[in-house]
This record gives C-alpha cells, structure tokens and sequence, in this order.
C-alpha cells in the first residue's frame, strides 16, 4: 500500500465518499461476531489497493471499529493492521505468509494474546459474467483490478459498493490447535482465499448460462428425450414436431437473468421501499450468510401475502450480499411489461396444474434441477399462492418433491430449506381478498392492476423479514427414510417420497410461523377486534398490549419471534399513524375503534399472529367458562384439541408439551396478577376479569368452527363429504351474521376442507368421537354461541 501525506489520503478519502454509498454487511459485525476490542484485530482484505484501504476506512469509522491505517499492538511491537492476500498477478504475498507464521509464533508463546482476523471482500460490481468456452475448460483465476480498472469501478460502480465482513478467525485458537511454522501460515492463506473466493459467489451467483445452450443441454438429456418419445406417440405426431414443443415449454418456463434488469430494480425498489414503508426491518439473516458461506444449496420458502413477498425478499438478500434467487412465479404473472421484468429479474413461470401434460411435467422437472446443479438458490412458496385470510394456507408439496427428486440425480451440495416469514403493517391487496372469499371473481393480473396498485402507494408503515430456522433436508431425509439414497429404478416414485415430503412441508410452515413478526398494528387489531362493539378506551388498549407483549415475551414461542423494543404506548402510537382507525376523545379520554370496514380488513393482521396466542386465550377461555377448573382438567382439555390448533394454525408444539405449556402460562397469568390459585384450581381477579376475557376472544372464533364441524359429523354422519363442507361452511357464515363476526375464517372454504381433514386424521369423524368433541367444547363457547348452533343444526330436535 503507498504510503501517501495525509492531505492527500484526505482528499482521497472525500472522494471516495462522494463516490460511495456506504453499504455493509453485517450492520452490526462487534455485536454479531461478537468482536472482542480489547484484543487486536487485523484486517485481511484479498489485494493490495489503496480505493479498497480507504473504503475499508470509511466503513470502520461508521462501524466503530479500529482504523486499518493504524498498527495494532501486541507483544510490545507494533504490527500492520491489514494483511492483503494476493498480489497483482492473482498470486499469495509471501510477506502475508510471513505476517501470519510471526503471529502465530507470538500466540504460541504467549496464549495471553488472541488477535482476530477479520476477513473483508470489497465489492464494486457484482456483475457474475457470462458463461464461455473457457469457462467449461476451467477458466483462469481472476486478476486484482488495476489502476485504471479501480478507477472506473470508483466512478461507475461506486454507488454499488458493498463491505463485508466475515466471522473472525482466532490466532490464539489457530496456534493451540495447529501450531506457528510457516506451513501453518500457507495453510491459513489458503483457506483465506478458499473463503474469499466463496464470498465472491455468494454475492455474484454462478456465471449466467447461455440460454440458448443450455436449452439444447436439456432437451439431449435422456429423461427430456424419452418424454419427447412418448409424446410423439401418444399425440401421433414426428419428434420433430414433440421436441419444438418442449422447446417452446423451456421459453415459456425459464429465466432469462439480466445483472442490469437487477441494477435497475434494486434503484427502483429503494424508491418504492423509501416511499410506501417507514423502512425495512431483517432479522436472522446471519444463519442464511452462514449456510451460503458454507456451501449449501438454499431454497427461500416464504409465506405469500402479497405480490411484494417475492420483490421484498430478492431486495432483502442483494443487500445483504447474497445474489437473489431464481423464484418460482404462477404462469398468470406472466404479462407484459411485468412478465419480461420478472424473468429478467430471476423469475421463471410455473402453471399452477401438471395434470395430464407429462412433458411439460418433465421440462420443468429437469429445468429446476438443472438451476440446482448449477449453484443457483431457488425461491418457491409453499402455499401455492397468496393467503386471503392472513393465516398460512396447507402447503403444496410439488415443488418441494420436485427439489427431493432432484438431489436423487446426485446433488452433492447439502439443500437447505430457509423458512421466511413475511409481516407487514399493510398489504395493499388485503381489500380485495375478503371480496374474494365472499365470491367475487379473483381479478386477473395485468398492466391496468399493477398501475392501481401503484397509484395506491402512500406510508404502508414497516415491513417485516424474518428468517426462520433452516431445514437440512438430507439430514431430514436420513430421519425419515434411511433408504432415500438408494436410486429407484427410472421413472418409478419411492414409496418413502410422499410421507417424506407432506412431513418436511408441516415442518416448513411452523418454521414459518416460528419467525413471526409482532407489531403494534397487530396487536392493536387481535385486541379491538375482540372488544364490544370495536372500541376501547386508549388506557385500557395500552394495558391490553401490555399484556399480550408480556406473554409472548415471558413464555416466548420460539427464538426466532421478533418484538419491537419499545412500550405498549409507543406500539399504539405506531398503529395509530397508519390511519385504520377511529379516534374519538370525551371529558374522559380516547375512545378507539374500528369502521365497518376496517372491522373486517384488520382480521387479516391478526391473523399474522395468532398462533402466538392462541393457547393462552384458549386457557383463558377454559378459565372464564369453567366456574373451578383444576390444573389436570385444564391440561386434559389442551391435550384433546391441542391436535385441531396445530394442524390449523402449523403450531410448532407437541401433544406431550401441553402440561408443562400450561404452568408455564398459568405463572404468567399469576405475575400479572389475572388469577390466583389455590392448590390445584384458579380464582379470577375480578378486577382484571375484563383482561382475560378479551384474550379469550383469540380463541373464540376457532372454537366455533370445531364446534360447527363437531355437531353436524355427531348429527348428521351419512352426509357426504362435499355436502358436509357447503353445510358446515354455510353454518360458520350464519353464525357470523347472527353474532355480528365479519371475519375471513367464516367465508374460506379451504379453512374449512382442512378442519374435516384433520379430525379425519384425529379420528372425531364418526358419529361418536365427534359427538364427545362437541360436549367438550359446549362449555368453552361465549354466551349465546351454544344456543345458535343447537338451533341452527336442529341438534335439540
């Protein structure tokens, strides 16, 4: 590196901000690394340049972490605090190797010391090429930028720069466990450059293929070519004729990736993210750096609740430093000009039925396998498509078989399933969602809809991007069928593959459901909603947040559960600047309610996070119907319906986990002071009975429908299957409107067909077992409730 006066490493430091915009991963690396300052840290960055240095500079500073331009001091001497790799012919810097084999002699000698090495990559255009010839006979190794190179990247490419930081490496640890001769030191450049190399493309992704070349890859292969036989004999056509049709499947299905398409929508996005959200809110991301780092093949399966999911996660990731994934988009995205802009960007179209088409079945087969033979990361949601009730729906298996049958062909890299769960404060297509549910056709994607919902942009509040915990499918696999290695003759299914699929699936959506995001907008809504007549007064909303705030805190459903850090009076003050509500002040204070509208929009965010608490508002639920419940009735009533909450609402508990759940939040409710107990049984405080009879409420709604479903399988068991679904969907609907309940839940038919199958699974169909469900749910029912179901159903006849 020159050494340069400090006026003019000034002068080009100020350019280099001006030409900069200041991006790093990760924003925080002392707190996620857990940096130790007290200990030396020394840079090691890939080349010798003085742009990289004072970019490095720029970043520390904002960071709060040491200046790379400083020495760093241990054993009484003064050492450089950057280490650069390679020289300018791509080669490793013996004064490096030197560098390294002198510390760890130090560390050696002395294990006071632990310096850490902290590894950098700079980068200015993540732009990952294009595949050649020389590509396919092993490319050569890429030389550091030059002068000029650097300059150009500084001027054109400044406002793409990225810095970022990878986990340190301890010295202290490197000398104890291998030692401080220079071979060590060899060692130790080696996997510097291993890992940089790794880093490169976990930012840029595989070299873009030729598209043409690998379609005429695909369509050699032999599975495409004996689909293309089949097809020629079962429509009587020429190959010919077939393998123009396949052709024509690979056009309409794959992406065709444009590194500008995505320079253009990250400068698009940011206006739109800046403009429509008070920002952007990412959490857990450091898990999915690490698995990329360490080379897994990662497939993003997030929940869908808007069109913004796929563009918000592909946003998510590039600035993060990982390239954004090839996603799996439904066919009818497919319109001009937000087809073309998808494909460009990653997308490729999926038809939402393979039925009776068994060469395109088979091209899009061997296409998806083929994006992960080549080191892409796939995005599909597991849905199927976007959520109207805010709930997650029962998930698809086909893409996920699909991703199994693929590692079969000998993927090497592990595949790693990453959950995402998506929050936000608004979606700007929950208005037309309940419309739908109530019958309205769904409207069809197209130029004049994505301009209305363009025209609709205005403070949406925050968006939320939770990662969930990853699900090492080989490793689920080994669990559930040893045998999955074993290659089944062609063109056979194994018999391990459904029941190993429809279990990694159930896994997939309570990990989703384990990274929610709680907010105040939903919290406000799960509240109101359960109030009489959609109104409170603002005191006692705030100590209803409070409390709510208090259980999913103290008993907190998983670690990756995200809640604001600020009080019960800030979290409504934010709900109440996205203006969905009604605000009325008298001699006594604020009144807040909800519109008639809004009444049913807000079912939507509630249902967000439900499954947070819907076990304490069904123990509340037990405590105010029951005049003295025990401890092991109460445990007894959550072990029956525990099953119906899980399979409803994808809860991440087991059976056996309800007696320990149960006093965990039996405590809670003691703390906060809604119950007393005595011995085994529970008093109500009268004073905050209204507390807990609002967090019944959650539970209310879910209770009806079990109930619905239970009496007419007891009274009724020779309907048959559809016509028990139009009775008990045609019977939650009455109940809605005698009631006064306008929520989704009532009107989607799928939450109903789910609901009969699963107490199939449970075994409450017959006439019996489903009469025994109702008797234990009829004491559970809010006032009323019971009377209109018995009448409704005739049960009293």
């Amino acid at each position: 590196m020159l050494h340069l006066p400090s006026p003019v490493l000034a002068v080009l430091r100020a350019i280099i901000g001006f030409f900069t915009r200041g991006k790093f991963v990760p924003d925080n690396p002392i707190a996620e690394f857990n940096l130790d300052l007290s200990q030396p840290i020394i840079y090691v960055i890939p080349s010798n340049s003085l742009v990289d240095v004072l970019t490095l500079q720029l970043a520390c500073k904002e960071l709060e972490l040491p200046d790379p331009f400083e020495p760093v001091m241990f054993a009484g001497e003064a050492h450089k605090r950057v280490a650069f790799l390679v020289d300018s012919k791509g080669e490793t810097l013996e004064q490096t190797i030197e560098q390294f084999t002198s510390a760890l002699s130090i560390h050696r000698a002395d294990e006071s010391h632990n310096a850490q090495l902290v590894p950098v990559k700079l980068f200015w255009d993540r732009y990952p090429g294009r595949e050649s010839v020389n590509d396919l006979m092993g490319g050569k190794p890429e030389r550091p930028a030059g002068v000029l190179k650097k300059t150009w990247q500084l001027v054109f490419k400044g406002r793409e720069n990225l810095v970022r930081f990878s986990p340190p490496v301890s010295l202290k640890d490197m000398a104890q466990r291998q030692g401080s001769d220079k071979r060590i030191g060899h060692k130790l450049a080696r996997v510097a450059r291993i890992h940089f190399s790794r880093m490169q493309m976990i930012a840029t992704g595989p070299k873009l293929p030729n598209r043409r070349h690998m379609f005429e890859q695909l369509l050699a292969s032999a599975t495409i070519r004996e689909a293309i036989d089949e097809e020629a004999k079962a429509k009587n056509i020429d190959k010919a004729a077939a393998r123009q049709a396949a052709l024509k499947y690979l056009e309409e299905i794959a992406a065709d990736f444009s590194y500008r398409n995505l320079r253009m929508a990250d400068s698009v996005l940011s206006w739109v993210w800046n403009k429509i959200y008070s920002g952007i809110e990412v959490n857990h991301a450091e898990k999915v750096r690490k698995l990329a780092q360490e080379g897994h093949e990662i497939v993003y399966a997030p929940c869908h609740r808007s069109h913004m999911d796929y563009l918000l996660l592909s946003y998510v990731l590039y600035h993060q430093g990982m390239v954004p994934p090839h996603i799996a988009a439904g066919v009818n995205l497919n319109f001009w000009p937000a087809g073309p802009f998808f494909r460009r960007s990653g997308a490729f179209f999926i038809r939402r039925s393979f039925k009776g088409n068994k060469l395109y079945s088979t091209v899009f087969r061997e296409y998806l396998g083929q994006l992960f033979s080549r080191g892409y990361s796939v995005e599909y949601f597991t849905e199927g498509g976007r959520s109207r009730t805010g709930r997650l729906l029962p998930p698809k298996t086909g893409m996920l078989a699909m991703t199994v049958q693929a590692m079969l062909k000998g993927l090497e890299r592990p595949v790693t399933i990453v959950p995402v769960y998506f929050g936000y404060e608004h979606v700007m297509e929950v208005g037309t969602y309940y419309k739908e549910l109530k019958g309205k056709s769904k409207d069809k994607e197209s130029l004049f809809s994505l301009f209305g919902m363009l025209r609709k942009l205005r403070n949406f509040g925050h968006g939320y991007v939770n990662f969930g915990e990853p699900i090492n499918v080989n490793q689920s696999l080994n669990k559930l069928a040893p045998e999955w290695r074993e290659h089944p003759e062609e063109g056979l299914k194994p018999n391990w593959l459904v029941p190993a699929v429809n279990d990694i699936s159930n896994q997939l959506m309570e990990n989703i459901n384990s990274a929610a995001a709680v907010n105040g907008l939903c919290l406000s809504a799960t509240i109101l909603l359960a109030a009489e007549n959609r109104a409170l007064p603002r005191k006692q909303l705030v100590k209803q947040i409070s409390l709510y705030t208090s259980l999913i805190e103290n008993v907190p459903y998983s670690d990756h559960v995200t809640l604001p850090e600020v009080d019960a009076e800030t979290l409504l003050d934010q709900a109440i600047s996205l203006d969905k509500f009604e605000i009325r002040s008298d001699y006594l204070g604020e009144i807040i309610g909800l519109d008639e509208k809004q009444q049913v929009l807000l079912n939507f965010y509630r249902n967000n996070i439900i499954h947070l608490l819907i076990i304490p508002a069904f123990i509340a639920s037990a405590l105010l119907q029951h005049r003295s419940l025990c401890r092991s009735q109460l445990v007894t009533l959550l072990e029956q319906l525990y099953p119906l909450l899980k399979g409803e609402l994808f809860l991440r508990y087991q059976v056996s986990d309800m007696s320990d759940l149960a006093d965990r939040y039996l405590e809670e409710f003691a703390a906060l002071k809604l119950i007393s107990d005595e011995g085994d049984c529970f008093n109500i405080d009268s004073q905050r009975r209204g507390r807990l009879l609002l967090l019944s409420q959650v539970a209310q709604e879910s209770l009806h429908r079990y109930a619905i479903v239970a009496a007419l399988l007891a009274k009724r068991p020779h309907l048959e299957r559809a016509e028990l679904e139009q009775q008990a969907l045609a019977g939650a609907q009455r109940l809605a409107q005698l009631h006064n309940i306008d929520a989704p839940e009532y009107y989607d038919k799928r939450i109903t067909t789910n609901l009969l199958s699963l107490m199939r699974e449970q075994g409450l169909n017959d006439s019996q077992s489903a009469e025994g469900l109702f008797k234990q749910l009829s004491p559970l029912l809010a006032d009323g409730v019971y009377q209109s179901i018995s009448e409704l159903l005739d049960l009293e006849a």
